[in-house]
């Protein structure tokens, strides 16, 4: 007699085991969904930050300015031991610096800089983002521009005496006026029988959209107050003066605009400052066509040791050459700052602190250079230096830019003029 074997299904066994393979079915969905986004987004990121104009050989060329020997170290570190432990600074690719680098590059919020977090929520703090574009031979890593607004700025202050005001004129710079020894960077030749001279055209624009950029030692306040350092007589505008007086000794007719906006626009607001001096360059372009240069000075708010350069006992202002993303040709803004750096370089090796371009979230990163292929925004010193040692830079800045003029009207190919702006 056959003996029949039983066989009993479990259901609950199976109702647990079927609600596990869909609980991992349901995980494996949303983690590939998740990655999915997370490339997305990505992608997106990359696409937002695409700059106007940016070309892959100007791209490389910025990622390159901007890397550091310390990075090619530490890359290097990576197969060669040795080299890594001979370093005695953190590697570039410690979990600190690498979740700091992911983090800001997702979020744009540098986890180091908190100003960067508050930029995003106060109107007028998102200042303009910069990049170095080329950085001066055998420099290292350098750091960038600094610009804040003025602690206190003024909404209506008084004329400054001398220059400013609803019906400042330009202060041309007169030839017969050179700068005093004590500031000057090398021997400056003074005018002589047979100098070049544009024969009184004024072929140099300077001019100043934050005209009231002090500094702590000249205004006698510490430190701590350094946003402090504004003010309507003692500012840029003498360094503008300084190199007008220069050029003008080297045969080279300079015109320089010193207008106080605080004191000559009605509801001033130093948000709109280029709107400002949109006006003032325009205005200088109708007075003197023969315009080809044109400058915008400024003063960094940088360190005392990181906006300094001393050579033979003498201190000078470091310099910034800034260029704005906003202008769809910035790229012939570029070729005139390259120029302007190499000849730097040569007068006085380490004067320059590179050429950097700045985007905009919510800045201006135009700085009226869309006016013209041959303007630079320059940065002379920073708010801890002294009046004398930017004036010093001014007469270095005098040289290369009288030699950049003349080298072009040796060749009779001179730099585009105001009415080839555009």
């Amino acid at each position: 007699m056959m003996k029949r074997s039983m066989f009993t299904l479990d259901l609950s066994k199976l109702r647990k085991l079927s609600q596990t393979a869909g609980f991992f079915a349901k995980t494996y969905l949303v983690l590939t969904g998740c990655t999915f986004l997370i490339f997305v987004l990505v992608g997106f990121i990359g696409f937002g930050h695409q700059r106007p104009g940016m070309t892959p050989v100007s791209s490389m060329k910025g990622l390159a300015a901007s890397v550091s020997d310390g990075f090619f170290m530490d890359m290097l570190g990576l197969e060669v031991p040795h080299l890594a432990e001979a370093r005695q600074v953190p590697s570039t690719f410690s979990q600190e610096n690498v979740l700091s680098f992911i983090f800001r590059f997702i979020t744009d919020i540098n986890p180091r800089d908190p100003k960067t977090l508050l930029a995003r929520e106060l109107p007028g703090m998102g200042l303009d983002t910069s990049y170095l574009i080329r950085k001066p031979p055998g420099s290292q890593q350098i750091a960038g521009p600094l610009e804040y607004p003025p602690g206190n700025a003024p909404s209506d202050g008084g004329t400054p005496s001398g220059s400013g005001g609803p019906d400042s004129q330009p202060v041309t710079a007169p030839s017969a006026s050179p700068a005093a020894p004590s500031t000057s960077a090398a021997p400056t030749p003074q005018p002589t029988i047979g100098h070049p001279s544009t024969n009184g055209d004024k072929v140099v624009l300077i001019y100043h959209s934050h005209n009231r950029e002090s500094w702590v030692p000249e205004l006698g306040l510490s430190a701590k107050d350094a946003n402090l350092a504004q003010d309507a007589k003692t500012n840029i505008t003498l360094v503008g003066k300084e190199l007008a007086d220069r050029l003008e000794d080297k045969g080279v007719g300079a015109v320089h605009y010193a207008t106080d906006y605080a004191s000559s626009v009605e509801k001033y607001n130093w948000y709109y400052s280029y709107k400002y001096s949109n006006k003032t360059v325009k205005e200088a372009f109708a007075a003197n066509p023969e315009i080809k240069f044109v400058f915008d000075l400024h003063r960094d708010d940088s360190s005392k040791e990181k906006s300094t350069l001393t050579v033979d006992g003498k201190n000078y202002a470091k310099v910034f050459l800034i260029l704005g993303q906003k202008n769809p040709k910035w790229q012939q803004n570029e070729k005139f700052a390259s120029q302007i750096q190499e000849k730097l370089e040569k007068k006085v090796p380490g004067l320059s602190r590179g050429i950097w371009a700045k985007e905009a979230h919510d800045g201006n990163a135009e700085y009226n250079q869309s006016l013209s292929p041959n303007s630079v925004l320059i940065e002379i010193g920073g708010v801890y230096n002294t009046l004398e040692e930017c004036k010093r830079t001014a007469g270095v800045l005098a040289e290369v830019i009288a030699d950049l003029y003349w080298d072009a009207a040796k060749v009779d190919a001179p730099a585009a003029s105001a009415g080839s702006r555009n």
